[in-house]
């Protein structure tokens, strides 16, 4: 794969809002990023676009691009339940000139990092605790109990790497934490933002 821009990766277990944050971010043209869309072999759930949320594709064509080394990154999270970032995709963005960001699970974001040091900010967005996160899993009503007690488990686990991530935001506070993600990435992509200090 070619260089291209920066790579900013938001990790977090699921619900603790850094898909909340990533909207957020790239609704700021200072930034200039790009969102990175992950495939995954799971149905589409409610909305969901194909191509927007995700590119939908079949197992057996997740395994064919596994074969072919089309990923950057990807994993089983669930059993045939396969995500990943298509090379393409980044490909792609750099090629328009974007940063490119990704709300992406911890062990793919992990793995990112580990490809791209020089060019990787990684950020763990820690919820205020698992019961928080339970609450709010609950709250989206998109699951089966036996599915969000799966996440809960799971975010314990994704909790322990926290300290891998370059930096860890605390969403105890939403509109802090939309102002502190915003800054740190200004600081890293070199947008001048209205409150952040020079670059060192």
């Amino acid at each position: 794969m070619s260089k291209g821009g920066k790579l900013i990766i938001f990790s977090a277990p699921s619900g603790s809002g850094k898909t909340t944050i990533v909207r957020h971010l790239l609704k700021q043209p200072e930034l200039n990023l790009a969102f990175s869309v992950s495939a995954t072999s799971r149905p589409l759930r409610g909305e969901e676009k194909d191509g927007v949320n995700y590119y939908f594709i079949s197992v057996s064509d997740f395994k064919k691009h596994i074969k072919n080394d089309d990923f950057l990154e990807w994993e089983e999270v669930y059993r045939d339940s396969f995500y990943g970032t298509l090379k393409s995709e980044v490909e792609r963005l750099w090629a328009e000139g974007k940063n490119v960001i990704f709300d992406i699970d911890v062990v793919g974001g992990l793995r990112i990092k580990k490809k791209f040091p020089e060019q990787t900010l990684a950020v763990f967005v820690k919820p205020p605790s698992v019961d928080e996160l339970k609450i709010r899993l609950k709250k989206r009503s998109t699951e089966s109990d036996d599915k969000i007690n799966m996440r809960v488990a799971k975010a314990s686990v994704e909790l322990a790497t926290a300290p891998q991530f370059d930096k860890i935001i605390k969403n105890y506070d939403l509109n802090s934490a939309l102002k502190e993600a915003h800054e740190l990435v200004a600081e890293y992509v070199g947008a001048t933002s209205i409150d952040s200090d020079a670059e060192e």
